[in-house]
């Protein structure tokens, strides 16, 4: 089965982001979200060894990042309150790492390795 991951790099301040809480969600197929891990990213930026989440089946996932309580530490004044990155796992064998590249006015993401 897959294995998801994910890392935070604050762009703005040029190093990882650490102690961002994530949520892990799949998607029924009735549309419905259920949240099947949660953590927040380590002094690295990385969010890795997820307890409930070390193996997941073919579907939607989404990830939603917590960069309002984030910025708060840190004194920012950010634009995006939580950034939510929604993805399919479509091969079992494949491990899907999500990076998020995140500055106060704005993100990115892509498919890592």
């Amino acid at each position: 089965m897959s294995h998801i991951t994910t890392h935070v790099l604050d762009v703005s301040l040029g190093r990882p982001a650490a102690n961002v809480a994530v949520i892990l969600e799949s998607q029924s197929s009735h549309g419905e979200w259920t949240e099947t891990a949660r953590g927040a990213t380590d002094a690295d930026g990385r969010l890795r060894d997820w307890i409930a989440a070390k193996t997941v089946p073919v579907g939607t996932y989404r990830l939603k990042f917590d960069t309002r309580a984030y910025f708060a530490a840190h004194k920012i004044t950010g634009l995006y309150p939580e950034v939510v990155i929604v993805f399919e796992v479509r091969d079992t064998q494949e491990h899907y790492h999500i990076p998020l590249l995140l500055s106060p006015f704005g993100y990115s993401t892509y498919r890592g390795s």
